[in-house]
């Protein structure tokens, strides 16, 4: 496992746990620390980022997670930890904070993902969601002949088996992409013209990270067709192929479970603070509500922050909440 390590090392401790699944930890992740005062570790999860061997398919469950968070932990000889954690790494994040209680204490859960049908529908087979349209400007799905979500995760899980990629694979990696920005896109559209509407003076900030990943959009699109190989496609491939094992299997996450894994945390009276995008379209903003209001109702100490914002965490509305949740 890679982990990279940032800020004052006599300071508050925090775990950074980052989304994807696959991606490893980035830059925009640690803008929520205090490095004056505090001191953050992010870990690159297993097969993500620089940790080998990338793209491991194997054993891609919440539970080998949580472990291998654990067994870092032990490693730093950090006795406890709070717990930042963002989309996807919400679901190890509560995990890891039920199991081992006793060492963590704070979390800070922003764009909680819920591994519900719903949310992989709409990344997968968007085309089911009726009244809804495919995607932004006809990029429709991974597998765009798949029926269901199960259906597009086991032809994905046969296409990414070779590192080698086929132009079918180099396809579907491309459209996944796409298909990622294209809802990230629809968030920060969302919140840009709700803060020009509200006249906020985030608003010029929004409107550049909206034209980035804009172009960024535009390249990735232009590539699409291309059958060479780029640069980016073996990270896709490493991504892709990360988060394929961890969907298909939901992460070995029964129903039910994260909901007795907030209930838990309640109950043993660990502060929770939820920040949500209101205009979140990959992660619905109701998870974090849902989850705020199952803490309380068991006698959490719990926070609820709904931002005008979308996905990411870096967007402005977001991240200026973030730091001040996290830097308390």
């Amino acid at each position: 496992m890679a982990w990279n390590v940032r800020g004052n090392p006599q300071g508050e401790v925090w775990l950074v746990i980052h989304g994807g699944p696959g991606t490893g930890g980035n830059a925009g992740l640690w803008q929520a620390i205090d490095p004056t005062s505090q001191r953050a570790f992010m870990p690159d999860q297993r097969g993500s980022g620089a940790s080998r061997p990338r793209g491991q398919d194997v054993a891609q469950t919440a539970a080998t997670l949580v472990a291998e968070l654990e067994d870092l932990r032990r490693h730093l000889g950090v006795e406890r930890w709070s717990v930042l954690a963002g989309s996807w790494g919400t679901v190890p994040a509560l995990l890891y904070a039920a199991t081992y209680t006793d060492r963590v204490q704070r979390l800070v859960l922003r764009g909680a993902f819920a591994l519900t049908r719903r949310e992989l529908d709409n990344v997968l087979v968007p085309h089911r969601r009726p009244g809804k349209t495919p995607s932004r400007r006809g990029i429709a799905a991974p597998v765009p002949q798949a029926t269901s979500t199960a259906q597009a995760l086991s032809r994905l899980t046969r296409l990414l088996q070779s590192a080698t990629p086929s132009v079918a694979s180099l396809r579907a990696l491309r459209r996944w992409g796409l298909r990622e920005q294209a809802l990230a896109w629809q968030g920060m559209r969302r919140s840009l013209l709700h803060a020009r509407s509200q006249r906020a003076a985030h608003a010029p900030a929004v409107a550049r990270e909206l034209a980035g990943l804009h172009r960024r959009w535009r390249r990735a699109q232009a590539a699409l067709e291309r059958p060479q190989r780029q640069r980016s496609d073996r990270a896709a491939w490493q991504k892709f192929r990360v988060q394929t094992a961890v969907l298909q299997g939901r992460a070995g996450v029964r129903p039910a479970t994260l909901d007795r894994a907030v209930v838990h945390l309640a109950r043993h009276g660990v502060p929770v603070a939820w920040v949500h995008g209101r205009f979140d379209a990959v992660c619905p903003p109701d998870n974090s509500r849902r989850w705020a209001a199952l803490g309380a109702q068991h006698g959490g100490a719990v926070e609820l922050h709904i931002t005008p914002a979308g996905h990411l965490g870096h967007e402005p509305a977001t991240r200026a909440v973030l730091q001040r949740v996290v830097r308390g």
